[in-house]
């Protein structure tokens, strides 16, 4: 049986499979993107696909805290089209 990648969102910590997450990732330049391969290198975090979800990291910082970078707005507006 093969094994199923989990990761945990870093909003509500709970593990899902890795398929239905999304990742944002900051590179070693600074530049924080949606990656949609889910394999980008860069330090990466996960959250849910759930708008609510979504909203509490930008109102909470919580992305920012995780990735250590200022994110801007449109990375949470990129991150709800791909719900």
């Amino acid at each position: 049986m093969k094994k199923i990648p989990m990761r945990t969102c870093v909003v509500t910590h709970e593990k899902c499979e890795k398929r239905d997450l999304l990742r944002v990732v900051r590179n070693n330049e600074g530049k924080v993107f949606v990656d949609d391969t889910l394999k980008a290198n860069g330090r990466g975090a996960y959250l849910k696909k759930d708008a609510s979800v979504i909203e509490k990291a930008r109102t909470s910082k919580i992305l920012e805290r995780s990735l250590e970078v200022k994110i801007d707005d449109s990375i949470y507006d990129e991150l709800l089209t791909k719900i």
